[in-house]
Parts: C-alpha cells; sequence; structure tokens
C-alpha cells in the first residue's frame, strides 16, 4: 500500500482545535494507528507516526503565524520535523515568499503534500536531513522537538548558529529537554490535546525566539 493510500485509509479530513482555519488529514485515537502501522514500521523501519496528529507545539506555531502573518510574509521559511506540516501550512497561507516543510519520515512528506492539496496551498517538501549543512531561509520553525536528550541537543546545536541572521522560532509545552538560556519569549497558548497523546487534557505551549 502506498503511504498516500495509507494515510487516507487510516485518517480523515478534520480542523485542530487551536487552527480552524486549517484542514488536516488526522488519526482519531492514537492506538488504532500505532497498530495499524506495525506491519509497515517492521518492513520499511518507518518511525511512528507522528504525521498524524497536530501537536501542541505545531498547533502554537501554525496560530501565531496566523496571526502575526508579518513575521514569515514575504520570507523564506523552513519548518523543521515538520510532521503533519500544520506550521508550513500556516506560513504558506500567511503569504510565506517560499515555505520548506522537512521531515525525515516518508509519510509525514506524504501527508504535509495531502494536507496542502485540501487546504488550496503550495509548499516545498523534503526528506532530506537538512540539519547536515547550514541553515539557509529567513525563518526557522521548530515545534516540539525537545523530547529527547539526543535530539535535542542536535537540533539546538544546529538552529542556534541561524538565529545570528535569521528568526528562529521554538515552540515547546514543556517537555524535559528544553534549553533553559539563550530564549526570548514571543508568545504563551493553551492547547487542547488528548491523553491518547498527553498525560493532560491541555498543554501551555511557549513560543521562544532562539538566540545564537
Amino acid at each position: 500500500m502506498s503511504a498516500e493510500a495509507f494515510i487516507r485509509r487510516e485518517t480523515k479530513l478534520g480542523r485542530p482545535s487551536l487552527v480552524p482555519e486549517l484542514e488536516l488529514y488526522l488519526a482519531d485515537e492514537a492506538v488504532p494507528l500505532w497498530h495499524a502501522t506495525e506491519v509497515d514500521l517492521a518492513r520499511d523501519n518507518l518511525p511512528p507516526p507522528y504525521w498524524a496528529f497536530a501537536w501542541p507545539g505545531g498547533q502554537a506555531l501554525a496560530r501565531l503565524i496566523l496571526d502575526q502573518p508579518d513575521l514569515v510574509q514575504g520570507k523564506r521559511v523552513v519548518d523543521f520535523g515538520a510532521g503533519s506540516g500544520i506550521a508550513s501550512l500556516a506560513a504558506a497561507k500567511a503569504g510565506a515568499a517560499s515555505v520548506l516543510a522537512a521531515d525525515i519520515d516518508a509519510y509525514a512528506a506524504a501527508v504535509i503534500q495531502l494536507n496542502a492539496g485540501a487546504n488550496g496551498l503550495t509548499l516545498e517538501v523534503t526528506t532530506a536531513d537538512i540539519s547536515q549543512s547550514p541553515f539557509v531561509g529567513d525563518v526557522l520553525l521548530i515545534g516540539d522537538m525537545c523530547y529527547e536528550r539526543g535530539l535535542a541537543a542536535a537540533v539546538l546545536g544546529w538552529a542556534r548558529p541561524a538565529a545570528r541572521a535569521s528568526l528562529v522560532l521554538l515552540a515547546d509545552p514543556g517537555r524535559a529537554y528544553q534549553p533553559t538560556d539563550g530564549l526570548v519569549e514571543v508568545a504563551r497558548y493553551t492547547v487542547p490535546t488528548s491523553r491518547d497523546l498527553e498525560d493532560r487534557l491541555e498543554r501551555i505551549v511557549t513560543i521562544w525566539r532562539l538566540l545564537e
């Protein structure tokens, strides 16, 4: 089964609670989707289907961008670890000159394209690990990437030099490995969530401007 066919079978179009302006292919529950992907995970060594959910960090970034479109208008925007692509879609809708949604998961790339089509938006998608090269762009979006020590260290080590010349926005709902320095708070949102995904029914997400 192709990635697109699998996504259409296991998800349905819905509107995230904090960003009703956008439609996304989303899973109703985490556990059934995790089970449905077990065969594909074993065969292709794919990561878990994070792409099927509108995580709090991504929703907060999308809300900020739609409320303050001047942050991205006419600019080159890169969404790192894009997942469902919600922040990328918001940037495209808000008038970014270009949007690159980067996620190494091929299923994420497929769902981002489907979500873009559902919203009548155009953006570029890549499965290349862009963190292996210096950042190129005007705005870098990083949503909810501080949940593992090694991942957080690698992402922040790559992103901080970009803050010298670009706007780097880090959205974090209080994960364990969020940095504690070199941050300026930009906005804060309370995002409804599900006990399927989190240990509570809402998360407070802070959006930080990352400093060099």
